[in-house]
């Protein structure tokens, strides 16, 4: 029997590292053939160009789709995924997958979804039936949802909300969240090594900082990141490593923000485009609290028992821990939560907190459900039971 053909989409630095695990183990698998297909702010200078750090990884790229316009605009992202869309066709004609796997809500993944859907390839989406009311990542995720033939959930609450969709319950597995794979299977960094490989010193508590634009409530992406940064000014002992947001409408207006901030307080700030999984969760593990609207901080970051300053509206929604403290987007309130999950540290008040998200054997679960996958057949719509509601 040959091998099954397994295309796995990736379009930035985030879902990549959430993937990365899974992505070895098919890459080592007899009875499976990886098939990476790479597009979106990977292949962008602007956002780091991360494609080198998946090569750095060991994994041969299938196919590469450029699609990212150099726009800060709704328009310049639906002309981006226009040109995805196009690009996606070609990539996956010439690799004839037996299925494709994907992650999450981001348009990139919205594009080959609809792609391999009109091209009858079956979709395996990760992720679906979550809930972040703030930013059109949640119309997105719902719409992958009903492209997709197989569900991977991280929570059994998100597994009854995409049979609520009217997919067939056995087709929707809760396996946890893929990232947590990371706490049984990842070698973290030193601080020592951490500091030399970002050549900055970490001699003092520090915070990892990552804020996105939000796409759809009233929440000006600028006048947010000014408040976040005199929230941190309250703290000018704890230092500050920022990330660059994510390549949606909005972003590139925070670059130069963070970059600016960055150069005034160079022996406190250190700004980067990427840090890479490996130094991302190795930052999160010795961080005193992450800070921002990134679902990492969320999902992965209560696993290290580190507190989570979430920011906004963009994760209003999402199942969260305890260690997760909401605030908005004003500065008061930032320095509030601020104030707050620095109060946990000292504490010890996060020994105890439990993450909603699973354990960290996603990836093991999605191997089998790909290899046990039935691909034929017609989808049909699952009505609910009125009287059990499912």
């Amino acid at each position: 029997m040959r091998a099954k053909k397994v295309a796995v989409f990736t379009g930035t630095r985030a879902e990549y590292g959430l993937l990365y695990w899974l992505l070895k183990d098919i890459q080592h698998a007899d009875d499976l053939t990886l098939q990476l297909l790479v597009s979106g702010s990977h292949l962008s200078p602007e956002f780091g160009h991360t494609i080198d750090q998946i090569t750095a990884d060991g994994f041969d790229i299938a196919e590469k789709v450029e699609m990212l316009l150099s726009s800060d605009s709704a328009v310049g992202t639906v002309k981006s995924l226009g040109l995805g869309i196009i690009g996606y066709a070609d990539a996956l004609t010439r690799l004839q997958p037996d299925m494709l796997v994907l992650l999450g809500d981001r348009y990139e993944a919205l594009g080959v979804a609809q792609a391999a859907m009109l091209m009858r390839i079956p979709v395996l989406h990760i992720h679906g039936g979550e809930i972040t009311e703030g930013a059109y990542d949640d119309a997105l995720r719902h719409a992958i949802t009903k492209l997709s033939l197989l569900h991977a959930t991280s929570t059994d609450v998100y597994r009854q909300r995409v049979i609520q969709l009217g997919e067939s319950p056995e087709r929707v597995v809760n396996v946890g969240a893929i990232g947590l794979d990371h706490l049984k299977r990842s070698e973290f960094m030193s601080r020592d090594e951490l500091s030399n490989s970002l050549g900055f010193p970490l001699d003092s508590n520090f915070a990892v900082m990552t804020y996105h634009p939000v796409t759809l409530a009233n929440e000006p992406a600028e006048e947010t990141f000014v408040n976040i940064t005199q929230a941190l000014d309250a703290h000018p002992d704890l230092q500050v490593i920022m990330t660059y947001p994510n390549a949606d409408e909005g972003g590139r207006k925070i670059i130069p923000l963070i970059e600016a901030y960055a150069a005034k307080n160079k022996d406190r700030v250190l700004a980067i485009q990427s840090l890479g999984q490996k130094r991302y969760l190795s930052a999160v593990k010795q961080a005193a609290v992450v800070i921002g609207n990134s679902s990492s901080g969320i999902i992965e970051v209560p696993s290290f028992n580190v507190p989570t300053v979430n920011i906004g509206d963009r994760q209003l929604g999402r199942l969260a821990a305890d260690s997760v403290i909401h605030c908005a987007a004003t500065k008061d309130s930032i320095q509030n939560a601020l104030a707050e999950a620095l109060k946990q540290v000292k504490s010890g008040a996060l020994s105890s907190v439990v993450n909603p998200y699973g354990k960290g054997n996603a990836g093991e679960e999605i191997l089998s459900l790909i290899r046990r996958a039935e691909l034929t057949g017609v989808k049909t719509f699952h009505d609910l039971d009125p009287e059990r509601g499912q």
